[in-house]
């Protein structure tokens, strides 16, 4: 073969290359059959359970935890920063970081919503996710009942999501909606398989910024809702708990961050994508990556 016949596949191998790091991952099927004849559904599934267990006990053990300290001494424990939006934020970091190759790392039903409206996964996968979510929540917060002192348990609501004295049902479900939209949109642009053909360093880096989406948005809204965002989060806590209280506005921690999930779909179908588009064209594609 001679050089100029060389370098001309070379040249056309860089563009297939290229092709295909532009034009990412495939919309996935509104239904697949054949995904349920496959382990690495069913592994995911109690990925997202455990995952979601392990969130919930963090979370509703520390929502009560932190609580119980500023009763008896408002400057005493850990507080709300380093308490309960590090522990959720951390939680979370650590858990998207162990459970991403296994199922993705959602552990939030409005997380998976927003992956099935931008096809990148299934809607029975969709609802399968949500399913193993809300039982790995219910598990999770029963384990906090059980080995929490219950007279701390049901003094302090459970750690269930309510309204907080002072703010209406609208206030709240904009604090829902809101808090949502920067999580999941802050997911889509993380694991957008443009950006991980900029920099191998990207799916290594992706649940940092993850993390610190539920740190900021728990500081916003812990004060309003306590920081729901997750519909499973709130459904474990409320059904654990089973207090009137906690079903009076529940359908807030459904409604708010579902259609938050939604609102961040369409922004980032709509805008982001033409932007990672446009980064694209500066960068050669990295076939090691």
């Amino acid at each position: 073969m001679s050089e100029s016949e060389r370098e001309s596949d070379l040249v056309s191998e860089e563009s297939e290359e290229e092709i295909e790091y532009k034009a990412g991952a495939p919309p996935a099927p509104i239904i697949d059959m054949q995904e349920f004849r496959h382990w690495t559904l069913y592994r995911a599934l109690i990925s997202e359970f455990v995952a979601t267990l392990l969130f919930l006990y963090i979370t509703v053990a520390s929502v009560i935890g932190y609580k119980v300290q500023s009763s008896a001494d408002p400057c005493d424990g850990v507080g709300v920063i380093n308490g309960l939006a590090w522990a959720s934020g951390g939680m979370i970091f650590v858990l998207v970081y162990c459970n991403t190759t296994i199922s993705g790392g959602h552990i939030n039903p409005a997380v998976t919503f927003g992956m099935m409206l931008t096809r990148k996964i299934t809607v029975p996968r969709c609802v399968l996710y949500m399913a193993a979510q809300c039982l790995g929540a219910i598990v999770g917060t029963a384990i906090v009942k059980g080995t929490m002192d219950q007279h701390a348990y049901d003094s302090n609501g459970g750690g269930a999501n309510v309204v907080a004295s002072g703010y209406s049902r609208g206030a709240a479900l904009a604090a829902e909606i809101i808090g949502t939209f920067i999580l999941v949109f802050i997911v889509f642009y993380s694991i957008d398989p443009k950006m991980r053909a900029m920099d191998s360093t990207i799916p290594l880096l992706a649940p940092l910024p993850m993390g610190f989406a539920v740190f900021a948005v728990q500081l916003a809204t812990i004060p309003i809702t306590g920081a729901g965002i997750n519909p499973a989060r709130s459904l474990g806590a409320a059904v654990i708990y089973n207090h009137s209280n906690a079903w009076d506005d529940h359908w807030i921690f459904w409604v708010g961050p579902l259609v938050g999930a939604a609102a961040a779909a369409v922004y980032y179908h709509f805008n982001p994508k033409d932007a990672i588009d446009d980064a694209m064209d500066k960068f050669e594609p990295n076939p090691t990556n």
